[in-house]
């Protein structure tokens, strides 16, 4: 039997990737050059299972270089250093490139190519996985399959979520862009009673290995 590609194979692959610009399966053609992110090793006990890159991260390479990733790291109580220590943290979107704008100017959906292409793959080469961190709908439907009630309530039932036996364990979070501001301030729940999970969570699997 042939041993899975390393995370690192893999990655390579994808980043080369122009799928959605050369041969797009779903609409029209991505509408920049494409700029595939991720951050991860076959090290990794961390995953965050995130949306897309937005136009700083299309900018700078990086993902979560802009107040979303403020926010996130402050969630998972994770300074940059920890955050972008690839050893440890792999960064993995449902679409690795930035999708581009919709005509009110917010991100338009992944592109459905990418996951279809590449995620399996990915997690192939995760072996050391111990908790996946599933941000919003898209990698929620991927990790979760279809969860009745939407975002909220997959959320609000993260304790049965992370709970469920079996390796890696799974965690739904919001997305952490300004948009979700108002979710945050009518789910007062989500701060209180989660993000303290959340820290001991990330600090364990950040950690010395037992």
């Amino acid at each position: 039997m042939t041993a899975p590609d390393t995370f690192e194979t893999t990655a390579a692959r994808l980043r080369a990737c122009r799928i959605c610009r050369d041969a797009p399966r779903y609409g029209p053609p991505l509408p920049q050059e494409p700029r595939p992110i991720v951050q991860g090793s076959g090290t990794a006990r961390l995953c965050i299972a995130s949306q897309a890159p937005g136009t700083r991260a299309n900018r700078t390479g990086k993902p979560f270089t802009d107040p979303s990733g403020v926010r996130l790291r402050t969630w998972l109580g994770l300074d940059e250093a920890a955050f972008y220590d690839a050893a440890r943290v792999a960064i993995v979107p449902m679409g690795s490139c930035f999708p581009g704008l919709d005509a009110k100017g917010g991100d338009r959906p992944p592109r459905r190519e990418c996951a279809e292409q590449w995620r399996a793959a990915l997690f192939a080469g995760l072996p050391d996985l111990e908790l996946i961190l599933v941000i919003g709908q898209y990698a929620q439907g991927w990790h979760l399959g279809r969860m009745p009630g939407g975002l909220t309530a997959t959320v609000r039932d993260w304790r049965a979520i992370l709970g469920r036996p079996g390796r890696p364990r799974v965690l739904p979070l919001p997305h952490p862009s300004w948009r979700n501001n108002g979710w945050l301030r009518r789910e007062p729940w989500f701060e209180a009673e989660l993000l303290p999970i959340l820290r001991a969570e990330v600090a364990r699997v950040m950690g010395p290995r037992d």
